[in-house]
């Protein structure tokens, strides 16, 4: 059946409280005031421009109608055919307050309003508000969120006592979660909230513009660069350090888009010496290296989706890297489909994938942004088609999520340059520099900050094209990989 068929037949078959049940549930994956949502049409296809629903992507519809007991459409639409994912897409805090609503009778509801009447204003309590209504009002006035239950628990310990322990049991998740990244929101909070306003010299400067972080804003002071290496900055050490201590370092995934079949673009020749690296440097590292090679656009996100629904407890961060032809704010499937960058951080935030909260997210991207070289004196766009040194040819902003790190190769409008018989600048300084600092105990940004050095002083054999890369972070603390006991790689292109 036509997926988009089977979205149709699947609203039609829902009723109108079963409608307005999905779109509370998926208040916390659209990000937004779920009234504005109007029919179940408009719910999926709002789902499906955020890319969490297609034909290959059904997991959070058999989620969605397995929370409100619809199973026969689950099994009518053949919507259990497949392995369930092992991660949960609907936030835990919303589906509790959706079990607290399906156990409430009317009678029940009525005295939830009495008890909000001083509370909450009258009109905001209409006859016809359900509890989600009631549950939504609340958010809106900041009386009830998944860090603050303590108005919900008074209410239901009053009218249904014997619900409370369904919120309890919420909270002892919660606080397991929080215990297992071994540090406090709130301190890190303050970390985050300083490090806006002063910065260690060995960080980034960023700009927070309202939508996220401003790519063009990204710079790397001069003192950062002139650090020692084995050497970190006085004001780093009150930042603290970001949890090493689980079973496993994480998943690194490198998508290595080499062809670019039926297109105008032009295989991306070294890119498997920079593949080789990788694999070698990050398993090195301690993480479980993942490659997969020349994939769509949609192959793209579902394979970040996927990594997003995974339980990622027994792990301390993650690791992704993206190397192909790209553009400013994007890069490209071999189908020559433009992935936003954003759309590819997107899956591994705290709302998609909570095992992740508070856990150091590395994203990498060796791509162009743009088709502008850089230069010493005077440059070319594109050197000719016998170079050695090739191009990798978003105005965007990166979302201010916390504990993200987004470190493209060049800076936005720039290309970025790859040596066919070497691999990439970007990628070869950052394995380098890897495998030289982590054993001296160095953090990550001020190994990103040597990186930076050595590959703004990279020319071709006609000195004529220049790189700078870009690092954007959202960190609370400093990333240091533990020293790895076994010999460090030798780099093939080093």
């Amino acid at each position: 059946m036509d997926f988009q068929k089977l979205l149709l037949d699947v609203g039609k078959a829902l009723g109108t409280d079963e409608v307005k049940a999905l779109i509370f549930l998926c208040t916390d994956i659209l990000d937004r005031n779920p009234t504005s949502v109007k029919s179940a049409n408009d719910l999926f296809s709002r789902l499906a421009e955020r890319d969490h629903l297609s034909h290959e992507r059904r997991d959070l519809l058999t989620e969605l109608l397995r929370t409100i007991q619809r199973l026969d459409l689950v099994s009518a639409f053949n919507l259990n055919d497949r392995e369930p994912t092992t991660t949960s897409l609907i936030s835990p805090y919303r589906k509790l307050l959706y079990n607290l609503y399906e156990e409430m009778t009317q009678e029940d509801l009525e005295e939830v309003k009495f008890l909000l009447y001083k509370t909450v204003p009258r009109r905001k309590l209409e006859d016809n508000y359900s509890l989600l209504d009631v549950f939504l009002k609340m958010e809106h006035m900041d009386i009830l969120s998944d860090t603050n239950l303590s108005e919900l628990e008074t209410i239901i310990y009053s009218v249904c006592p014997k619900m409370r322990g369904q919120i309890n049991q919420f909270k002892t998740q919660q606080e397991a979660l929080q215990s297992s990244t071994q540090y406090s929101v709130d301190s890190s909070s303050t970390v985050l909230n300083s490090s806006e306003s002063h910065l260690s010299s060995e960080m980034s400067s960023l700009s927070f513009s309202e939508h996220g972080l401003n790519s063009d804003t990204v710079s790397v002071s001069q003192e950062s660069r002139s650090l020692p290496e084995n050497q970190t900055s006085t004001n780093s050490e009150d930042l603290g350090i970001y949890p090493m201590t689980e079973a496993k370092r994480g998943i690194c995934l490198i998508i290595n888009n080499h062809v670019f079949p039926e297109t105008s673009l032009k295989p991306r020749d070294g890119t498997m010496i920079d593949e080789e690296c990788l694999r070698d440097v990050f398993k090195w590292l301690g993480f479980d290296v993942e490659v997969h090679l020349n994939c769509t656009r949609e192959k793209m996100l579902s394979l970040l989706w996927d990594l997003g629904r995974r339980d990622h407890r027994q792990m301390s961060c993650v690791a992704c890297f993206v190397l192909s032809h790209g553009l400013e704010g994007g890069v490209h499937g071999v189908d020559n489909k433009i992935v936003k960058i954003n759309d590819l951080m997107e899956p591994l935030n705290a709302h998609n994938c909570p095992t992740l909260a508070q856990k150091p997210k590395l994203f990498f991207i060796q791509a162009c942004q743009g088709k502008k070289g850089q230069s010493a004196v005077y440059i070319e766009a594109d050197g000719p088609a016998t170079s050695l040194i090739c191009t990798d040819a978003v105005r965007d902003s990166f979302p201010v999520d916390a504990d993200f790190l987004i470190s493209m190769a060049t800076v936005p409008s720039f290309v970025s340059y790859r040596d066919k018989q070497r691999g990439t600048w970007f990628i070869q300084s950052l394995c380098k520099y890897l495998i030289q600092m982590v054993p001296s105990g160095v953090d990550l940004l001020s190994i990103l900050t040597k990186v930076n050095d050595d590959v703004s002083q990279k020319t071709d054999s006609t000195g004529e094209k220049k790189q700078m890369p870009q690092p954007a972070f959202s960190f609370r603390k400093r990333v240091v990989f533990p020293v790895p006991e076994a010999p460090s790689p030798r780099l093939p292109s080093v």
